[in-house]
């Protein structure tokens, strides 16, 4: 048996003891670290699309349409392909008139960017007042203003047929209000719709979803303008 050891080895040995020690203490903080950045938060997702709405009447609505094939859809696919980011609400009432928008007008969700106002059909077909019509479209638009809410007014041409003078005052309503209010304008996005057979449904009011398709996409550069805005 051998009783005495090298010193050579005694101290080799003392260094090894040594640096397990070091290590054993190094080793909690070297793992407190790791676990540190584990537990590192995330950083916060990115901010959803901004909101346009879409304060209407049937037409948004989509009556007899299924909502993909509906003109707020079809109008998020315009915006889409333009690379204009946003999640378009629709908020259509079948019937509503202008007077039927400005009742419900502070209803539009607060987060809102742009209220795109496609309002007066229905004051049309019923034969409205046109200085009523303007009133109404006037406090709709003021009333978005007055939240911070950038507005698109789409404008409506009245039909000949139901008289030159009528026709020509109601005609003018949108680019008034438009003008006086300093709020974008999409311009008779229903011509060529209504009253064509292959874009409308088999009641002769509403459209179909290729007409939808076409109103969406004459009110998607506007949008995207006021959305740049």
């Amino acid at each position: 048996m051998v009783k005495f050891q090298s010193r050579v080895f005694v101290e080799a040995l003392d260094r090894r003891r040594l640096l397990a020690g070091l290590v054993a203490v190094a080793s909690p903080g070297v793992a407190f670290a790791a676990t540190r950045r584990k537990a590192a938060p995330k950083p916060p997702p990115p901010p959803p699309p901004p909101l346009v709405t879409v304060l209407g009447d049937s037409i948004t609505a989509g009556i007899g349409l299924a909502s993909d094939l509906a003109m707020p859809a079809r109008l998020q696919a315009a915006l889409d392909r333009m690379s204009a980011p946003a999640r378009v609400h629709g908020f259509g009432v079948l019937g509503d008139t202008t007077f039927g928008g400005l009742a419900r007008v502070d209803q539009v969700p607060a987060e809102t960017s742009v209220c795109v106002v496609a309002l007066g059909g229905n004051d049309l077909l019923q034969g409205l007042d046109p200085t009523r019509t303007k009133a109404n479209l006037r406090a709709i638009v003021e009333r978005l203003k007055a939240r911070g809410i950038r507005v698109v007014l789409a404008g409506l041409k009245a039909p000949a047929l139901l008289g030159v003078d009528y026709a020509r005052r109601f005609t003018q309503i949108y680019p008034d209000v438009a003008r006086e209010q300093g709020v974008f304008y999409a311009p008779d996005f229903f011509t060529g719709v209504i009253g064509v057979s292959r874009f409308m449904q088999r009641d002769g009011i509403h459209p179909n979803a290729e007409g939808a398709r076409i109103i969406a996409e004459r009110l998607a550069p506007v949008v995207a303008q006021a959305l740049r805005a």
